[in-house]
């Protein structure tokens, strides 16, 4: 948002000069390629998404039980031409009607990364555009900006507000105090939520789901709607609950671990039953929300109660945010 004002401010002088009375939004191609989504999206500078595809790799990463970085790669530089096509094609314009290029720059998986890039960099010198990196923590943070309707037509949430991003690669929980101004409050120690849910979810042997929204986490959150999760929740530990309590941090491996340890060595998990699948997807979820939530409480505490800081809203983000337990919580 912070390069689009900037963009906006050349524009704006530039159309004056040409004597326009009103400046017209800009409209900036999103390329992303940071894990295995193959993405682009036509936005403006008023905050409207014009068209946005998706194309997923499910196909090729479930036989190999995760996400291989070089398999996601070749899926890259095998789909994303037809994915910038179709975006244009949805919004109905071409490259020549855009004012700017912007693409994932990092953090993300290394083989993957520079596909979008060396794509975005192309457009970008051929067809004579500005070129915007975009960090992609600071996307996840400010995508609420852009999507979240505000009544006075502003960019909602307002500054400053706190932000939880939980996904396969990360988790991390920061303040956003302005534009290009954060406050890092914890991240993970460890493993990230969203890796700990996949790993989980094929120790349980679970199928993925099939989808935009599909892959393991969705095949455990699906398990555990089967679940009693009170079944086996004495048997898993909750992160961090002696050591490192008042730490504003995560961590999900030792949980991971325990899963692994009562399927394998204890073999108090039947994987051919069923129900042994579910109580214990279920009791897996149930901890990493409660971990979660727990360290939330402690950011506020710290970010609202000692520091007196007015936050308007909690925004969370990242693939696991879709879990519709999580947001009912």
């Amino acid at each position: 948002m912070f390069r689009l004002r900037q963009l906006g401010i050349r524009c704006q002088t530039q159309i004056l000069g040409r004597s326009y009375t009103s400046i017209r939004p800009l409209k900036v191609l999103g390329i992303e390629t940071s894990c295995d989504d193959t993405s682009a999206a036509i936005v403006t500078s008023d905050r409207q998404i014009l068209a946005e595809v998706v194309k997923g790799q499910q196909e090729m990463h479930e036989p190999m039980g995760g996400i291989v970085p070089t398999l996601a790669s070749r899926g890259h530089s095998r789909n994303l031409p037809a994915v910038i096509c179709e975006t244009l094609d949805r919004a109905g314009l071409t490259v020549a009607d855009l004012d700017a290029i912007a693409v994932t720059r990092g953090p993300g998986l290394p083989p993957c990364l520079p596909v979008g890039l060396n794509a975005a960099k192309t457009l970008a010198a051929v067809s004579k555009k500005p070129l915007i990196g975009v960090h992609h923590m600071e996307a996840h943070a400010l995508t609420a900006r852009l999507t979240t309707p505000h009544p006075s037509n502003l960019p909602s949430p307002m500054f400053p507000f706190m932000t939880l991003l939980i996904s396969g690669g990360h988790t991390l929980l920061l303040t956003a105090n302005d534009l290009g101004d954060y406050t890092q409050l914890g991240t993970t120690l460890d493993n990230a939520v969203g890796e700990a849910i996949d790993k989980t979810a094929r120790l349980l042997n679970l199928e993925w789901i099939k989808g935009r929204r599909g892959g393991p986490g969705a095949a455990l959150e699906q398990a555990a709607l089967q679940g009693n999760p009170d079944r086996y929740m004495d048997r898993l530990p909750m992160p961090m609950l002696q050591r490192n309590k008042s730490v504003c941090g995560f961590s999900f491996s030792g949980l991971k671990t325990a899963v692994a340890r009562l399927i394998e060595v204890e073999k108090v998990v039947d994987l051919s039953v069923s129900q042994d699948v579910s109580d214990m997807a279920a009791a897996f979820q149930l901890v990493c929300i409660r971990h979660i939530e727990q360290k939330l409480r402690l950011a506020l505490d710290l970010e609202v109660v000692q520091n007196k800081k007015p936050l308007t809203a909690l925004v969370v983000s990242g693939g696991v945010a879709s879990n519709k337990l999580f947001r009912s919580r």
